[in-house]
């Protein structure tokens, strides 16, 4: 990958989202429940904390996972829930060593269409379909990986210009615009609860 992520805003963590295909799977998994740069600099935490410059799955996939589980929850923990998505991160690698060889980038490299690679996505463990399309329009609209009907697979978040999601982060500016999406999302949400109760 010739392109550079800004996801997880830190020189590091970008550079090794911006080249390992699996960093970045493992990112998109983390980005639930604690802030996008956090979950988008935890693959370079793991990588410090196991002592390795890049990330396999095979490695990860074979690790006790009581090891696994304590690295992800040493001091500042990986993510908010540390155990459970230490287990997550350890089924991911499993599934891409049995079904892709290990190799995160299998997932979409010859994907004919959209609609195949958005169905392979959603049986990656811990994607669910909202996380599928928002990895496919990040796929397609920052590394050009952009099968016939990406766009259409990925729903809203394939729109040009939207900044509903990490797919639109390329700089601090739109992780604002982002973050200001989402939260007036959650408060619509919140609204729409209130009223109806």
């Amino acid at each position: 990958m010739a392109v550079t992520l800004r996801l997880a805003q830190q020189a590091d963590a970008d550079a090794l989202l911006s080249r390992s295909p699996l960093a970045l799977m493992i990112g998109m998994l983390l980005d639930q429940q604690v802030p996008m740069e956090l979950a988008f600099t935890g693959p370079y935490t793991v990588a410090q904390r196991m002592g390795v410059a890049e990330l396999d799955a095979g490695a990860i996939a074979s690790r006790d996972p009581e090891e696994f589980a304590a690295l992800f929850a040493a001091k500042p923990a990986v993510h908010r829930y540390p155990g459970s998505m230490a287990g997550r991160v350890q089924q991911l690698c499993r599934f891409l060593v049995e079904r892709y060889g290990g190799q995160a980038e299998a997932v979409w490299r010859d994907a004919p269409s959209g609609a195949e690679l958005l169905r392979r996505l959603n049986e990656l463990p811990g994607f669910g379909p909202q996380k599928s399309q928002i990895f496919l329009a990040l796929l397609g609209k920052q590394l050009g990986v952009r099968p016939a009907g990406w766009r259409e697979a990925a729903g809203p978040y394939g729109e040009d210009g939207s900044h509903r999601s990490v797919a639109d982060i390329t700089d601090a500016e739109t992780l604002l615009q982002v973050r200001s999406y989402k939260q007036q999302m959650k408060q619509a949400a919140k609204a729409k609860k209130k009223a109806g109760s």
